[in-house]
C-alpha cells in the first residue's frame, strides 16, 4: 500500500527473550525513521527494552534519524558484556 514502508525488526539474547520473539515485522508511514521503527518494537513491550538500544540498519550500525525504505531490516543490539 502506497505510503507505508514494510520493515523487519529482529531482536537478540535478552531483547528476544522478553518480547518472545526474534523478528518482528512492522509496518510503518513512509518517511519513518529506525527511531520510529525502535519506537513501534517497544510500545508492544516497553519494559523490555530500554528506550535508545543500540541499533543497526541493514547490517551496520545506524543513527535512529536515518530514514527506512521498504524491506529494510533494523536488528536491536541488547548489551553485551563477557569475562
Amino acid at each position: 500500500m502506497a505510503g507505508e514502508v514494510p520493515v523487519k525488526a529482529l531482536l537478540f539474547a535478552s531483547y528476544a527473550d522478553a518480547y518472545g520473539s526474534t523478528e518482528v515485522p512492522l509496518l510503518l508511514r513512509a518517511g519513518s525513521t529506525v527511531g520510529d521503527a525502535v519506537a513501534a518494537v517497544r510500545a508492544k513491550a516497553p519494559t523490555a527494552i530500554p528506550a535508545r538500544p543500540l541499533v543497526a540498519l541493514n547490517e551496520r550500525y545506524a543513527k535512529y534519524d536515518e530514514h527506512l525504505s521498504p524491506g529494510d531490516e533494523i536488528a536491536l543490539i541488547p548489551p553485551v558484556a563477557g569475562g
